[in-house]
Order: structure tokens, then C-alpha cells, then sequence
């Protein structure tokens, strides 16, 4: 999340090249994309605390839904 807070700070300072513009940005969306699975495995798990059932988590599988 540090990287990404980062990433924001620089493209909206102005200073950033187009190319180190177009290079933060595609690093920026990565680093989105990872917080958005963690997420999202985050709450598969408490659904299935919630549940009051304790299953084995395999992200995999829940990626595929």
C-alpha cells in the first residue's frame, strides 16, 4: 500500500516523464490488482469462519468463481 501511496504522490506531483508517467501507471494497476485479490481472499476466509465451519482456503478455487 506504501509503494502505491508512493506511485500517487509522484504521478500528481507532475514532474514524472510520459514514459515514467505510462510506467508508474502500469505499476500502480498491478499493485491494485494485488490488493483487490488479497481482498477479496480476505473475505472468502471470514465467509467461511462465518460459516462456524473451518475448511481448507485455496485461493485458486476461488479465483475461479
Amino acid at each position: 500500500m506504501t509503494e502505491l501511496e508512493e506511485i500517487v504522490r509522484e504521478m500528481e506531483g507532475g514532474e514524472l516523464a510520459l514514459e515514467e508517467s505510462l510506467e508508474a501507471y502500469r505499476k500502480g494497476a498491478e499493485l491494485v490488482a494485488h490488493a483487490r485479490q488479497l481482498l477479496a481472499d480476505a473475505q472468502q476466509q471470514v465467509r467461511i469462519l462465518e460459516d462456524q465451519v473451518l475448511k481448507p482456503f485455496d485461493s485458486a478455487a476461488a479465483e475461479d468463481r
